[in-house]
């Protein structure tokens, strides 16, 4: 099912509607019984995740800009971070 937006051409309101894709369009608003058209609408689309093109697309060697260098600064702190040892503040033993 496609979500599609129709605007009457007689009251001028545009309204959506859920449609099979193999459904034909409607041609009449059944309001005022003016003729309808499809309007084009972008798609709803969204892409999830952090840094979706630079870490499964970019190429890395290639010199390609800022978004290259900014992946790479995030795991060099990221490797940093893992890398310092904690240390613990202990006093010291008395014996």
């Amino acid at each position: 099912m496609a979500i599609y937006e129709y605007e009457c051409s007689k009251c001028g309101s545009r309204f959506e509607t859920m449609q099979k894709m193999s459904d034909p369009p409607l041609s009449r608003h059944k309001d005022c019984g003016g003729r309808l058209s499809k309007l084009l609408s972008a798609p709803g689309i969204h892409f999830k995740g952090s840094g979706w093109y630079v870490t499964d697309y970019a190429r890395k060697g290639n010199g390609g800009g800022s978004a290259e260098s900014k992946s790479d600064a995030k795991s060099e702190a990221k490797s940093e971070a893992k890398s310092e040892p904690k240390s613990d503040t202990k006093p010291p033993s008395s014996t």
